[in-house]
């Protein structure tokens, strides 16, 4: 008596965990130079945070004058190897001034981030705004702000950033750099956005919410700003380093941050005058400003691959 085994069809199951953002999380961790950059990136805004901590560790406010650091009849060259890194100062001193140099690069650091962070939030929001509010009601909306947007593009953007630098003098100048940074930093953002929502707002689940009787808010905060995260995360990401490094231009060109408040740009446009006797003085605030910036620029490329594969190819 021959027996029929009839073996029943393999089921195709979706592993646990397997969405959008799940798997995109876990290309993001098979790659080598997205863990190093965020253990730069950790790094650093860590130190931001507890600069005060730091310093007080190192025993140096980044304000506080060491003459003894320094030879008086050598020009006030710092005393000892290296920019005289030593155990009462770990990364050395300023020239002249004895400054201790952990203390300024740590504060530096808190300065850099904070304007590149609350001028990145600054274009993000409000590229983010105004790239969902043209996509979405287009027509007069999408008219108006798009040649807002090519008359802002079109300012020589570090020119202008400069004037404003030098004539507001008497006002808070970290404030001034996060909004003049971000007034000219959001087109770019909302184009990217705008066409996002272009692509979105006739998808079949964006009509079934406007037949179903929603309003513009809900559509636009539930349906197609979800669907526009992806992009605006990755390129959210690559915004940061170029604020970074426009901090540190305008502080190189004497504009950004007053003294004795240290930045990395105006640690490195003062250590121009000594870089051929005391090259750590440069070296030091420039390895900082090149790491961060390599670093967040690693990341954003990689977002950018995994979240926004057809941006990535334009």
């Amino acid at each position: 008596m021959a027996t029929t085994s009839m073996s029943a069809p393999a089921a195709t199951t979706t592993p646990a965990g397997s969405g959008p953002w799940q798997l995109a999380r876990r290309e993001l961790r098979r790659r080598p130079a997205v863990q190093i950059s965020l253990v730069v990136i950790a790094l650093f805004v860590i130190t931001a945070v507890a600069a005060p901590l730091l310093s007080k560790l190192g025993g140096w406010s980044p304000e506080e004058f060491d003459k003894n650091a320094v030879d008086p009849y050598l020009g006030g060259q710092p005393i000892g190897p290296l920019g005289g890194i030593s155990a009462d100062h770990w990364l050395g001193v300023e020239p002249v001034t004895g400054r201790d140099l952990f203390a300024r690069v740590v504060h530096g650091s808190q300065v850099s981030l904070l304007i590149a962070f609350a001028a990145t939030a600054i274009v993000v929001l409000t590229g983010t705004a105004a790239g969902i509010a043209a996509g979405y009601f287009g027509e007069r909306t999408d008219t108006v702000l798009s040649r807002l947007m090519d008359l802002t593009m079109s300012f020589p953007s570090l020119i202008f950033m400069i004037a404003m630098m030098s004539v507001a003098r008497d006002v808070n100048r970290i404030a001034l750099m996060i909004a003049v940074i971000g007034l000219f930093g959001w087109p770019g953002i909302a184009r990217v956005v705008r066409g996002q929502t272009l692509s979105l707002k006739h998808r079949e689940y964006v009509d079934a919410s406007r037949v179903g009787g929603s309003g513009a808010w809900r559509i636009l905060t539930r349906d197609i700003l979800p669907g526009a995260a992806g992009p605006v995360i990755a390129y959210t990401t690559l915004i940061i380093p170029g604020m970074i490094a426009t901090e540190a231009a305008l502080s190189y060109l004497g504009v950004g941050v007053r003294p004795p408040t240290p930045s990395w740009g105006q640690m490195i446009a003062e250590s121009v005058a000594f870089y051929d006797t005391d090259p750590m003085y440069f070296v030091i605030p420039s390895i900082c400003l090149f790491l961060t910036v390599l670093a967040f620029t690693l990341l954003g490329d990689a977002l950018r691959d995994v979240l926004d594969p057809r941006g990535s190819r334009i």
